[in-house]
């Protein structure tokens, strides 16, 4: 695996990958989504790498098909055994900690409160418990979600400041992730010698996700399986962004609270406003770019778990504080997406994808 250290983005806001090359990153969670994607960036950045989570929740999963497993030390394991985490940090002494594991479904929170609650509430305790007792770590960011807020229903964008209160098991327990971040930060790490932010990012789609109860690999499934998209909340709106927007955000946050500790903090992830969709919309966005025979039809549901109908976050923070602004727009995103989608299902060559959309995003 070629090392991609060195690229520098010409936007405002991008980090060189090389401030990585040689760093210790402990990233929990790491067989995920977003996991994956970021295990593949710090790896090309030459970072030394060390995963803990569990095995990978769906098949087929993208941590298998990134080709990252060599290059990395992937420790199976579960955010709620705390010996066995601190063991973890005992062996590899990181001094960067992205905080990625939790259970991520909505819906999924309904059917196992205890287990949501267990996992993203006291695994975050955990982690803040290993950090507390090994002096290495110097920069800690905790991935939460832009379901933090109290959702009013507003129409204009959530700010850092308004009050947390998730409504569903899933959203609460990110929220009680944040306010035990909150006091851990407080009480343990005032005087700055491990730096901590939160980040609260906007949903996110890009090419390997498959997971369950959401919408684009609902809809990469029903391509591949030639039948309509059915869509359960096609008026929802959401802030939409690629996988690779809030890891290369994670990425500079850490970094920059690494040089200096006053960018230390709570930072909301999104896209522009222009970017914030309905369901519905997202799907014939998907439909348009995929072409072919790929149509959607309305399946809103009665009596269905509750889900906010709409959500926007204001970054001003992030832009101002740190200089990041969004790379892509929605139609790049999207296009980005579909071309991964044929990639796997043509049987093509996923590592090589994952490094042309990276290298596309910080060189364009």
């Amino acid at each position: 695996m070629e090392e991609m250290g060195g690229l520098k983005g010409k936007g405002i806001g991008m980090l060189d990958l090389s401030f990585y090359k040689n760093k210790k990153i402990l990233v929990t969670g790491h067989t995920g989504f977003k996991g994956a994607w970021l295990c593949r960036m710090l790896i090309n950045a030459g970072a030394i790498v060390t995963g803990y989570s569990l095995e990978p929740s769906t098949t087929p999963n993208l941590f298998n098909m990134a080709g990252v497993a060599d290059y990395m030390t992937s420790i199976k394991g579960d955010v709620r055994d705390f010996p066995h985490l601190r063991t973890v940090f005992e062996q590899s002494r990181p001094e960067f900690v992205f905080h990625l594991a939790a259970q991520p479904i909505v819906r999924d929170s309904y059917k196992m409160p205890l287990y949501t609650y267990e996992t993203n509430v006291m695994g975050t305790v955990n982690l803040l418990e290993c950090v507390r007792n090994f002096s290495c770590v110097k920069s800690l960011l905790n991935v939460t979600t832009d379901k933090v807020y109290q959702n009013r229903e507003w129409c204009w964008g959530y700010r850092e400041d308004e009050p947390l209160d998730g409504y569903d098991p899933y959203s609460n327990s990110k929220s009680c992730s944040e306010l035990v971040t909150h006091s851990y930060r407080n009480s343990f790490f005032a005087d700055g010698r491990v730096r901590v932010s939160t980040a609260r990012a906007g949903n996110v789609i890009g090419g390997g996700d498959f997971a369950n109860d959401r919408i684009i690999p609902d809809c990469m499934r029903a391509v591949a399986e030639h039948r309509i998209i059915g869509v359960r909340n096609p008026h929802s709106t959401r802030p939409y962004q690629h996988v690779l927007e809030p890891l290369a955000a994670y990425l500079l946050i850490a970094a920059k609270q690494y040089e200096d500790k006053s960018h230390a903090g709570y930072y909301n992830v999104g896209p522009d406003d222009c970017d914030c969709l309905t369901t519905g919309e997202l799907v014939g966005l998907f439909c348009k770019c995929w072409g072919e025979d790929a149509v959607w039809e309305d399946h809103s549901e009665i009596n269905a778990p509750h889900e906010a109908s709409f959500l926007k976050l204001d970054c001003s923070k992030l832009k101002s504080k740190l200089g990041w602004k969004p790379r892509w727009h929605i139609d790049e995103c999207m296009r980005m997406t579909c071309r991964f989608g044929r990639v796997w299902l043509d049987g093509g060559d996923i590592p090589s994808e994952m490094d042309r959309e990276i290298a596309e995003y910080y060189s364009g």
